[in-house]
């Protein structure tokens, strides 16, 4: 009987409280509705202004890729170049990028992301304006390589520095602006060209590095950074202007503090460490990423899209301004569906799209070299190319450095990130400079090698690269390297 009492006891004050605990959280709740809309505008305002200054630079990397096509024949004729030194103008960009890869990692761990965004912007500076006082090859081609080397800086530090900063469901967005501004870069340079002299054009490519450099002073450094290299009170300061002041920031610190304080117990790499097993998994997935981005033929068909329309009887002005105008609205498609999609449905989506588009260019030269349905062996090449730069766009383009920039432990994120970036660098150059010898082969073999490629990028995609959506980057890392 006293037990039945006292649990009967038990049961009422249980009853009691269950009421007020429900009432509690729903008045807490209605609270946070109530006052949601301006919170989240106060929290994450500092968040947008942090991204816009950093794709300053990805705007900056894209007129520096676009620069030479427009210009190629005004150059020419001012300085009085053979072909032989407006291609060494031209290719010495991607041995720039190179360098600044190699180099990118080491020295955005060093002196801080928004440091290394800073040094890149210099040489960005300094490169424009070697090649407007240019009065011949030698101050072109060192112009050319300072850029090129901000360039490769930039595809490493900028990526890296958004995902740091970015709020988790937010984060794949954000990201992929990087690559939306790269493409809004390259088009703007194909368009503007068109109307401006070389030389004035390379002083509109000092915009974007001005407003970056004056944008630097006003946002924070990395939280995650910070914490990595103890400075503490910077580290919680930083966290609390991108969350907003009325922000609750103890979770989201005390989560990154104890990752930090994990890969401290951690030896410290350097670029062969990488190859330990530990970290396999992850170095896999970031380099195998950009494997199959650069040999699905990009950089090729981006170099040279205007003669593979006029290889295949498409006039080559009309495509090239189509392809300049069709990337950026379906890169920021991309980026609105990375958040919601995930990174794996839109990596496969365009996968499949790359190896259809491939097929249709190779099967419009198969018909044209056999002088089969000439009528429509334009048409199919014109649709091929769109198609695939189209999905390139979506998915392949930009997701790819998104996972990179999530998927690396901050104690290996510099040296890995530098091998991922020197990884896709290489295969640029590799790509763009077989895509001519491999045309003269065989046109038809040419497409189909892309889309084979780019099949096998769809097995890769499904066997090996895991989902990071809405997770935080302390929960993706501990997951894919426990695994």
């Amino acid at each position: 009987m006293k037990e039945d009492i006292e649990q009967s006891e038990n049961s009422v004050q249980i009853e009691i409280r269950a009421p007020l605990i429900i009432q509690t959280n729903k008045r807490v709740n209605e609270e946070k509705v109530e006052n949601g809309c301006n919170e989240k505008t106060q929290n994450r305002c500092m968040v947008y202004l942090s991204t816009f200054v950093a794709v300053c630079g990805s705007f900056a990397f894209g007129s520096c890729a676009g620069y030479s096509s427009p210009t190629q024949s005004a150059i020419r004729e001012d300085l009085n170049l053979s072909i032989a030194e407006f291609s060494l103008f031209g290719s010495i960009l991607t041995f720039g990028a190179m360098i600044g890869a190699i180099t990118s990692g080491p020295i955005a761990d060093y002196i801080g992301r928004k440091g290394a965004m800073r040094m890149s912007s210099a040489f960005c500076v300094a490169g424009w304006l070697a090649i407007y006082f240019a009065q011949g090859a030698l101050s072109l081609d060192i112009g050319r390589l300072a850029t090129g080397y901000g360039m490769g800086v930039f595809s490493y530090v900028v990526p890296v520095f958004i995902a740091e900063i970015a709020p988790r469901d937010l984060r794949g967005a954000l990201t992929t602006i990087n690559q939306l501004m790269i493409c809004c870069g390259v088009s703007v340079a194909f368009i503007i060209g068109t109307m401006l002299t070389w030389r004035t054009l390379a002083l509109t490519g000092l915009i974007p590095c001005a407003i970056l450099l004056f944008g630097l002073f006003i946002i924070p450094e990395s939280p995650r950074w910070l914490a990595k290299i103890g400075r503490q009170k910077e580290f919680e300061l930083a966290l609390r202007k991108l969350r907003g002041k009325d922000a609750d920031i103890s979770e989201e610190a005390a989560e990154i503090q104890d990752y930090i304080e994990t890969l401290e117990k951690l030896p410290k790499v350097n670029l062969f460490d990488l190859f330990q097993r530990r970290y396999s998994s992850s170095l896999i997935v970031g380099v195998g990423l950009m494997v199959f981005q650069q040999f699905g033929g990009i950089n090729g068909i981006c170099f040279y899209t205007g003669s593979i329309f006029e290889s295949s009887g498409f006039p080559s002005d009309i495509g090239t301004i189509i392809y300049a105008i069709i990337q950026v609205p379906i890169t920021a498609l991309g980026a609105l569906l990375i958040d919601r999609a995930g990174r794996k449905p839109l990596l496969l989506a365009s996968g499949t799209g790359l190896v259809i588009g491939c097929l249709l260019t190779g099967i419009s030269f198969y018909l044209k070299g056999h002088e089969i349905a000439l009528k429509a062996a334009p048409t199919l090449a014109v649709t091929g190319i769109l198609v695939y730069i189209g999905s390139f766009s979506v998915g392949m383009g930009a997701v790819p450095w998104v996972v990179m920039s999530e998927i690396y432990p901050i104690n290996i994120k510099g040296a890995a990130g530098s091998l991922a970036t020197l990884v896709n660098w290489f295969g640029a150059w590799a790509c763009s400079y077989t895509f001519n010898f491999l045309m003269t082969w065989n046109s038809f073999g040419t497409f189909m090698l892309y889309a084979a490629v780019n099949a096998l990028s769809i097995l890769f995609v499904i066997k090996i690269v895991p989902e990071t959506k809405g997770r935080t980057l302390e929960q993706i890392q501990a997951t894919i390297n426990a695994s």
